[in-house]
């Protein structure tokens, strides 16, 4: 049981040193490090160990370094859920997924060097891969946070049980939290292109910035970073309304708690977004606006498991069709 109850703990430590990984990943491409390494790959500048002579080498090598190491405690994870856990369990499955999109990951970051999607480079190639990126961290993220809830739920006193997601029958519910979903992968991928747009055309001012931003003539990328925030917006609204609700629907301590806690987050994502935008985007202020969208995709993966742990009857059929199966 002490193994358990351990390896819970290594799970949510994976979940709190991927947040980590993925904001050293932002400040790579905020510093403008992203080709430190050249366009090498696995190698730096075609050697194991380089020599750093330069600053943006050090960044993208430590970048390298932490996502190797991610990878293999996502490989440690793997092996500790069918180790300590019985076939069938949402633990392995969760776990075995991590492992799949941590690979695709890392083959993303990978296409990034070897194609020179960094820096500078602002090709339709680069824009549709930051945003695949991105919408893949988020995947990453949220089985890593169903494999930690999973085994926690499944570890109660001395009695190991399966909690099992229970996906048919839950109505609306099971289409607000998809829509939700659905809309933070949205959100994801257009802060991944706004991002990617203050980098390589950093505004002089607010005003010259929004004026940018719709500017018929103004570069692809200016234009598109205008729909981030409206994005942004749009879901904070749904998310206060879907959150109440599904609470109501769901009622329990852990969907009520998850529910004004997603609401609180995400209230304060926007006002640091707010901010972000005010002050231009600095550095510290995009790694603190991203963690932020870590933490409230962890409050939407946590009410959504918790909503959806609850089974459901099935629909009763109407007596007159159960009466012709019946007499069939």
């Amino acid at each position: 049981m002490l193994q358990r109850k351990q390896f819970i703990n290594f799970a949510w430590f994976v979940v709190a040193y991927t947040i980590a990984v993925i904001l050293w990943g932002a400040f790579v491409r905020a510093t403008g490090s992203g080709a430190g390494c050249g366009s090498h790959w696995p190698t730096c500048n075609g050697q194991i160990i380089p020599r750093p002579e330069q600053v943006e080498t050090i960044i993208e090598f430590f970048h390298r370094i932490t996502s190797a190491v991610n990878g293999v405690l996502v490989i440690a994870l793997v092996v500790g859920a069918f180790r300590l856990f019985p076939k069938g369990y949402l633990v392995r499955r969760g776990a075995v997924l991590s492992l799949i999109f941590i690979i695709i990951e890392g083959l993303l970051g990978a296409a990034l060097v070897r194609f020179e999607w960094v820096v500078d480079n602002v090709s339709i190639g680069r824009v549709i891969a930051s945003g695949v990126h991105l919408i893949n961290t988020s995947i990453l993220m949220t089985l890593l946070i169903v494999t930690a809830w999973a085994a926690q739920s499944a570890v109660r006193g001395e009695k190991l049980s399966d909690r099992r997601l229970h996906w048919r029958h839950q109505g609306g519910v099971g289409w607000m939290l998809g829509i939700a979903f659905v809309g933070y992968l949205l959100l994801s991928a257009s802060g991944a292109i706004a991002a990617l747009g203050n980098t390589v055309f950093p505004s002089e001012s607010l005003a010259a910035g929004l004026a940018a931003d719709f500017n018929p003539t103004s570069h692809f990328l200016i234009r598109l970073r205008v729909w981030h925030p409206v994005i942004a917006i749009a879901l904070g609204m749904y998310l206060t309304v879907m959150g109440t609700a599904v609470a109501t629907q769901r009622p329990s301590a852990e969907t009520r708690t998850y529910a004004r806690l997603l609401k609180i987050i995400f209230g304060v994502q926007l006002v640091f977004g707010f901010f972000n935008l005010l002050l231009l985007a600095p550095v510290w202020m995009q790694l603190v606006h991203l963690l932020l969208a870590n933490l409230v995709l962890l409050g939407l993966v946590l009410l959504s498991v918790e909503a959806i742990a609850q089974p459901q009857p099935a629909p009763a059929k109407a007596p007159l069709l159960a009466q012709r199966q019946t007499s069939g």
